[in-house]
């Protein structure tokens, strides 16, 4: 089922503008697959979406063009410096604040940064919460994002 739902997502975002997760969950409601808003965000990240302009002010998801260039460096970290508005931690957790529509994106970089101390991350539409362990490495991991963002 799962491999039949990308390729219809897949077909979606390559025929139409699909501007939110609510909008992507609509499309395949329309096509009879039953899907929540958790499994379209788990695919958001698996497909490695991203959000790119439509015009008007306006975003809506895409393929990135080279899978290679979506994880690069220079990427990231200009995702980071465009999207991330504010870093602030509490315990074992992080607050990450973003601008609206970009929060799956930095997390979706997130979870691939070879941090050990980061159990994982959740993603709103603007704000990320990241599970640190131990609690005691959350100033560590703000650090290692202001820095990666400052590049």
């Amino acid at each position: 089922m799962k491999l039949k739902r990308h390729a219809v997502i897949r077909e979606i975002i390559e025929n139409s503008p699909v501007e939110t997760q609510e909008d992507l969950a609509a499309a395949l409601r329309a096509r009879h697959i039953d899907v929540t808003q958790a499994t379209v965000s788990r695919d958001i990240k698996t497909l490695m979406l991203v959000k790119v302009p439509a015009g008007n002010g306006r975003y809506r998801y895409a393929f990135p063009k080279e899978k290679g260039a979506l994880l690069s460096k220079e990427r990231m970290a200009r995702l980071f410096y465009d999207s991330v508005v504010s870093l602030d931690y509490s315990e074992n957790i992080v607050v990450v604040k973003t601008l609206p529509g970009t929060a799956n994106a930095v997390a979706a970089i997130l979870d691939h940064m070879p941090w050990q101390e980061v159990v994982g991350t959740v993603a709103g539409d603007d704000s990320i919460i990241v599970v640190v362990k131990p609690k005691e490495a959350a100033p560590e991991i703000v650090r290692r994002m202001e820095n990666f963002f400052a590049e």
